[in-house]
């Protein structure tokens, strides 16, 4: 084959390379929609039959039309204050459109939902991974959110994209924690550290597991910590301590600090949460159980809390059913039911 020959198979074959990268990326995306929509069918039937009725109900624009929908935003979990926001965003609309289909109103209810959630916050949902380096993400949240399951989730995520993955056992506190976590790194297939004594301090725990994940040149290394709120102070001094030591290694770590939150658990879970974001710097939501609950509103009222972004989303139990926040997809499955 002449030069020329070489040129065009070499663009040609580029060409092809480019093709089966989109290819494969139209793929993910259609996977990645398809489990936001079983993960959210419930809340999904649940916000449209809210909306559907209202608009069935009502012949025009009146406060007895505006209180239904306040009602039913509080319904979806959406929270009093972010409730409120979104109220006073939809009145302010229909006032400067002068709207007097009530049909109309659904586009305006959607519309204001998810514009109040990206307004004002910080919507990267990105995972703030470094190459050439042993990045740590440190795991908390309350007893029973799911914490440990996350984060065996998680670690087999970044495993599966081809990251050299391991897991830290510093819930020293709850009965169970460490033979947990364990069963799930035996089951995932990644290395797990854990205490060389019973009762032993967090905080020495984690470092003796970032000094062998180091040594082992992990690529990330998953934190595991108490959840235990009965003293906000002991609390606070303990992953004060451990952040402290993490710096020791690399003053950019953790490169996350991710708090789990059960959507089950509606507002409690949230005022439940807020603990650890007061004694913590918080850089993104883990939310859990999103498939067993119809009240997706949680997601707008976990942005009013904290104002962070939700960066990984349960969809549903098995270990591929954890996946990273994508917001169109979300607002797609959540209004998918709309009759519009």
């Amino acid at each position: 084959m002449g030069f020329w020959g070489k040129i065009k198979n070499f663009f040609k074959r580029k060409k092809d390379i480019a093709k089966e990268i989109e290819k494969k990326h139209e793929e993910n995306s259609v996977i990645t929609q398809e489990k936001f929509d079983i993960g959210l069918k419930k809340s999904s039937d649940s916000l449209a039959n809210s909306i559907n009725n209202i608009a069935k109900k009502y012949q025009k624009i009146d406060d007895a039309l505006l209180e239904a929908i306040e009602e039913a935003l509080l319904l979806f979990d959406i929270g009093p204050r972010s409730t409120q926001k979104i109220m006073d965003a939809i009145i302010e609309e229909i006032k400067f459109q002068r709207v007097e289909d009530v049909n109309l109103i659904k586009e305006i209810i959607i519309d204001k939902l998810f514009v109040y959630y990206i307004q004002n916050t910080n919507i990267d949902f990105s995972i703030n991974i470094k190459e050439n380096t042993t990045n740590v993400i440190l795991v908390t949240g309350a007893n029973g959110v799911g914490k440990t399951t996350s984060i065996a989730k998680l670690a087999h995520y970044y495993k599966h994209k081809g990251y050299k993955v391991s897991l830290v056992a510093a819930d020293t506190f709850r009965a169970g924690a460490i033979e947990q976590l364990k069963i799930w790194a035996n089951k995932i297939g990644v290395n797990i550290y854990t205490p060389n004594m019973e009762g032993q301090d967090p905080a020495s725990v984690i470092y003796t597991g970032i000094s062998n994940a180091k040594a082992n040149n992990d690529n990330i290394v998953i934190c595991d910590t108490s959840g235990r709120l009965q003293n906000k102070i002991n609390l606070m001094n303990e992953l004060k301590k451990i952040d402290g030591v993490i710096k020791k290694f690399d003053p950019t770590q953790p490169c996350e600090s991710l708090l789990v939150i059960d959507a089950t658990t509606g507002q409690s879970g949230i005022n439940q949460s807020k603990a650890f974001n007061e004694v913590t710097k918080i850089t993104g939501i883990i939310l859990t159980k999103i498939d067993s609950t119809s009240k997706g509103g949680i997601v707008l009222a976990i942005k009013d809390a904290f104002n962070l972004p939700v960066k990984f989303i349960g969809l549903g139990e098995s270990l591929d059913d954890l996946k990273e926040f994508d917001l169109e997809a979300f607002i797609k499955s959540l209004t998918a039911s709309i009759d519009l």
